[in-house]
Order: C-alpha cells, then sequence, then structure tokens
C-alpha cells in the first residue's frame, strides 16, 4: 500500500462504470490508496468480476459489486442504498459511466436522446441526490468524468456534447447547492481513449496532432487527477479540470 493511503484507508468510494477502461483505471489507484471500492457495472458482469478478483487479491473484502442500470430511475436510492450495505459509509462518488456514440442531426432518435442525456446527465444528478446524506456524513465528494467536448461540441454527436455540457454544469451547482460539507469537482478528458468503436489511424493521428503535447494521454493520467482533486484538494470545488494534453488551447 502507499505510504500515503493513511488519509484515505477505511473510506469507501462508488465508481460507476467501474469495469473497463477510465473506470477500472480509478478504482485500481484508489484501491491502492487504501480506499474499499463498490465496482458498478450494467452489463459488463465478467469484467467486474476480473476487477474485483484482482483487487481482492491484494486485500481482500475490499470490494463489493453492485449492477444496475443507471436509464432506470427506480434504481437510484436502491443503488445507494447497497452501496451503503456494504461498509456503512460512502465517502466518494464518481459519475463515470458514460454512453458515447454519433447521432447526426438528421438521423438522430428521441430515443439516443434518452440514452445519451439519461446515462451523461439524468442519472449523475439523481445520483448524486441520492448520495447527498451518506456522502455529507463522512464530508465526502463528487467527481464527475466529462469531457473537452462540453465545451468544443464534438461534429456529429451532438446529444452527447449537449449532455456533456450539462455534467459541467451539474459540476458547479451541485458545488453551490452540497457546500460547504460535499465537495464537487470535475474532470474533462481530451484523447485518452479511442472509442470502442474504433477510429481510422489518420484521424487519430490528426486528433493527437491538435494537442500541445503531441501524444495521447492514458487512463491512468485520468485517475491521478481524480485522486489529486480527492485527497489533496481541499479548498477545491465546483471546478472541472481538462486533462487533454492541451487540446482546449486549440482555436
Amino acid at each position: 500500500m502507499n505510504p500515503n493511503a493513511s488519509s484515505l484507508h477505511g473510506k469507501c468510494a462508488l465508481i460507476t462504470g467501474a469495469a473497463h477502461r477510465i473506470g477500472a483505471a480509478i478504482a485500481r489507484l484508489l484501491h491502492g490508496e487504501g480506499m474499499d471500492i463498490l465496482i458498478h457495472y450494467r452489463s459488463s458482469a465478467a469484467a467486474s468480476l476480473a476487477l474485483q478478483a484482482e483487487l481482492e487479491d491484494q486485500r481482500p473484502g475490499s470490494t463489493s459489486l453492485l449492477q444496475a442500470d443507471l436509464l432506470d430511475s427506480t434504481g437510484y436510492r436502491p443503488l445507494i442504498d447497497s452501496a451503503l450495505a456494504f461498509r456503512g459509509r460512502l465517502d466518494l462518488l464518481v459519475n463515470n459511466a458514460s454512453s458515447f456514440y454519433p447521432t447526426p442531426l438528421e438521423s438522430a432518435s428521441e430515443a439516443e436522446w434518452n440514452d445519451l442525456i439519461g446515462s451523461n446527465l439524468k442519472a449523475p444528478f439523481f445520483l448524486s441526490q441520492a448520495a447527498a446524506p451518506a456522502l455529507r456524513e463522512q464530508g465526502g465528494a463528487i467527481i464527475n468524468l466529462i469531457d473537452i467536448h462540453a465545451e468544443r461540441p464534438l461534429k456529429r454527436y451532438p446529444i452527447y456534447s449537449i449532455a456533456k455540457a450539462g455534467n459541467a454544469m451539474l459540476v458547479k451547482s451541485l458545488a453551490r447547492e452540497l457546500g460547504p460539507d460535499i465537495r464537487v469537482n470535475g474532470i474533462a478528458p481530451g484523447a485518452i481513449l479511442w472509442p470502442e468503436q474504433g477510429l481510422g489511424e489518420a484521424l487519430r493521428q490528426e486528433i493527437v496532432e491538435r494537442t500541445a503535447l503531441k501524444r495521447p494521454g492514458q487512463p491512468e493520467d485520468i485517475a491521478r487527477t481524480l485522486l489529486f482533486l480527492l485527497r489533496d484538494a481541499p479548498y477545491i470545488t465546483g471546478q472541472i479540470i481538462a486533462v487533454d494534453g492541451g487540446r482546449s488551447l486549440q482555436q
């Protein structure tokens, strides 16, 4: 265990969409810092079980799996109740779960609207509402995963961009609503991971070239930023940190 983990040891984090990619990187880092981890997933049972086994091998009894469809509005409070049943406390909510796919204006559907707004905006709002009493007891925190496209819309992804813009305002609004007891911040990744549906190599290189650092980031870059906001930034709330290699500097 990290020798600096004492401030997080024994605390409990709920990470939505924790089975893969950035969510899994966050789970691994926080677990290594001494936190107990609630691994939420919707349909990725096998990946969640594999992550749990990996973390339990390091520290038995330190994780719990929580399955829930975040598009089902009746499930938010039961999810938080299940989280509290694990350790009787909740210190951090990470709103990471997200849908991402193109919705060109000429063909976008209401079902796509409901899915993208639901996973990227509605669920973080109502999960935060449900978690607030438990987080307030511990002087806890909420950290949302946003996107640099909350400010710079991604062509052919208007609904996703709108949802993430709403999520950015959610961070600021919740910071006002939940202070002084709960800090709320966000992280806006840039070229960290390519979409699972894939991008051509030429487009990937074009995106990288738009960054000041001329290289893609890694999920661990997001996880380390989250750790900073949680452990080392007690006077930061209502802020969104872009972890994008300088991509947002481009005009």
